[in-house]
């Protein structure tokens, strides 16, 4: 792979892309549009670079999102590829990155969660797990999200009675918990059940989670009969609700196909320039759940490119499975498939089906796609009436686009947390809330003024590295306060003192007895004023400080706990979770460790003579 960066000519637009055209080669590749401050506006991928830049040269014949990207193009970058594949790669990992304005984005690429069946214990457990697969075991998923993963535990749960206990409180069970007392679990941890016997429930586990479910059904009932034959009556009972439990789960999991086995179903609905992209997990013949997407597309995207840059993007970072079964065709469908079959090691098939199972499939998850985008448009419409209200009641230029709420969580002074959350067009924008851990050991317990101006300094200060010249949509059209006249004073000296003074703000106060519905909002150099108690910009406002302080509260109770789970042997080097897990449950406490002789310390499993003499050195130094 190399890369071109000719140098930067005079000429703009069509003409400027002309000259490009005598340098550049035939071969495959990756381009980059870039505007007069040398952002990215568009990144595109050629089977022939030469002849597809040539495309963008001609003064006429575009659509109004290409003419203007063309308008606005003053340089341009080349990366030449060996192959197509590797150049359609190397584009959606651009776009991801640096997200240019012109292309279609996916703005939500969360990761999905999966079940984890262990493989490293005599007596596996289940359990959720989202992230890498690092763990040793074997990994049933992706469903679509966190619920439909604990639905389908908890099911199991009653189904298989497996452990979801972790090892260490495994290891200290001295009596069967409260999961065998709800026949949740069959109590391995106490010796209630034999390694084997246990062994056979996590087999049959396993193959439901791999689609054998009608197999464990006969398989059950057959037990169930042989149980109640011998007269084992609370046996049969007990295999009977096992059934009926294996039974709700299919149910709860909705329609589950007969013909297809591992599937993503991908349908997209386009209107009036926003899109819904809606995906149905199908694993081992089964329905595991479904998410809606909204990628970034402009007004006159067609299907074909909005469909192939969401498949692009949406498994960069995942594991496809054999096949996609799509609403509609894509524009370059067999090299999306050759990526795809290199990145899992398998052939990857795309689907645009006609008739059949695969066509009703198709059909639910268009029809799901098109609701979810009505009701997000209806929440927009809405969501865009407030900021221009908001704007209205604080006397804005325009509709904010980025408002920031901010919040202090502590108690007494301790465990003090700044927290920030933001909200815009399309409501709350989760993945820019901010969480700040208070530094200040020269603050006073307490104070809140002091809490706020650290948070404050720490924003802006980060705002003006990033974004210095303001033009990137990071920073605030307006700062939410928790607090009156003596708050919003404190706000404005360090908004002065670090000259971004012109960052409206507005304090909000509970206002007489303090009772919601009476907020009282201050700024700087006007009136105290209040809104109507029917006003919905009021209850905006109200639910975007709750939100600040639901994230606070939260943040701050997560430190707390943390703290709280702390010990002394978390500061020797060294010591991990695993040895200090050994060390605690040999010597039964921090306090103990400390106290233990140099062969004491030497008699626990893991722990290296090294380790043990720099235990005894830590705490022995330290008095």
């Amino acid at each position: 792979m190399t890369e071109e960066t000719p140098t930067e000519p005079t000429l703009t637009g069509h003409e400027l892309i002309q000259s490009y055209l005598r340098t550049l080669g035939t071969g495959p590749g990756v381009y980059r549009m870039l505007d007069a401050q040398a952002r990215v506006l568009y990144v595109g991928k050629a089977r022939n670079l030469r002849a597809r830049v040539s495309s963008y040269s001609r003064p006429t014949g575009h659509t109004g999102r290409i003419a203007r990207m063309i308008d606005a193009t003053a340089a341009m970058m080349f990366l030449t590829t060996a192959t197509e594949t590797e150049a359609l790669l190397l584009e959606q990992n651009l776009i991801k990155q640096l997200k240019p304005k012109y292309n279609v984005l996916l703005r939500d690429d969360k990761s999905f969660p999966n079940i984890l069946v262990t493989k490293d214990h005599d007596f596996p457990m289940i359990k959720k797990h989202r992230g890498a697969k690092r763990e040793k075991g074997t990994y049933y998923g992706p469903f679509a999200s966190a619920g439909a993963v604990n639905r389908t535990l908890a099911q199991l749960l009653r189904v298989f009675q497996l452990r979801n206990c972790t090892d260490a409180v495994f290891a200290s069970r001295t009596r069967p918990c409260l999961q065998y007392q709800i026949k949740r679990c069959t109590a391995p941890c106490v010796g209630y059940i034999s390694k084997a016997e246990y062994a056979a429930q996590v087999g049959d586990a396993e193959r439901y989670l791999s689609g054998r479910s009608t197999e464990i059904q006969e398989k059950l009932a057959a037990q169930m009969q042989e149980a109640s034959a011998e007269m084992e009556f609370e046996r049969a009972a007990a295999l009977r609700d096992r059934i009926k439990a294996l039974t709700q789960v299919q149910t709860a999991q909705g329609i589950n196909p007969r013909t297809v086995d591992e599937a993503d179903v991908i349908a997209l609905h386009l209107e009036n320039g926003q899109a819904c992209v809606q995906v149905f997990f199908i694993r081992a013949g089964q329905n595991w759940g479904n998410r809606d997407f909204y990628p970034r597309v402009g007004p006159d995207v067609e299907e074909a490119e909005a469909l192939e840059a969401f498949i692009g993007q949406f498994y960069d970072t995942k594991e496809p499975p054999r096949q996609l079964i799509l609403s509609h065709p894509i524009e370059n469908p067999d090299l999306m498939a050759e990526a795809l079959t290199g990145k899992l090691g398998r052939k990857v098939e795309l689907l645009v089906p006609k008739r059949g199972e695969k066509a009703e499939l198709v059909d639910g998850a268009m029809r799901n796609a098109r609701e979810s985008l009505a009701r997000k448009m209806a929440e927009s419409a809405t969501q865009a009436k407030l900021l221009r209200g908001v704007a209205d009641a604080f006397g804005l230029d325009s509709p904010p686009q980025r408002i920031e709420v901010y919040d202090n969580s502590h108690i007494q002074g301790a465990f003090a947390v700044g927290a920030m959350i933001v909200a815009g067009p399309e409501g709350l924008m989760k993945n820019q809330y901010r969480k700040y851990n208070i530094r200040g050991d020269d603050l006073t317990p307490g104070d809140d003024f002091g809490m706020m101006k650290e948070v404050l300094t720490r924003r802006f200060k980060r705002l003006l590295k990033d974004d210095p010249a303001r033009d990137k949509g990071l920073w605030p059209d307006l700062l939410l306060i928790d607090g009156g006249a003596g708050q919003v004073s404190a706000v404005q000296q360090i908004m002065d003192e670090m000259g971004v003074a012109d960052v409206p703000m507005v304090g909000v106060a509970k206002g007489i007895d303090r009772d919601q519905g009476k907020e009282e909002f201050y700024r700087t150099g006007q009136r105290v004023m209040a809104l109507q108690r029917n006003d919905p910009v009021l209850y905006f406002i109200q639910r975007l400080r709750d939100e600040a302080h639901r994230f606070a509260i939260g943040t701050h109770r997560a430190k707390r706990a943390k703290a709280v789970g702390a010990t002394p042997l978390d500061d020797v080097p060294g010591v991990g979770a695993a040895r200090k897990r050994a060390l605690l449950a040999h010597f039964g406490s921090a306090k103990a460790v400390s106290r233990a002789n140099l062969a004491d310390l030497k008699a626990v499993d893991g722990v290296s003579a090294a380790l043990a003499q720099r235990l005894y050195d830590f705490f022995h130094e330290k008095g």
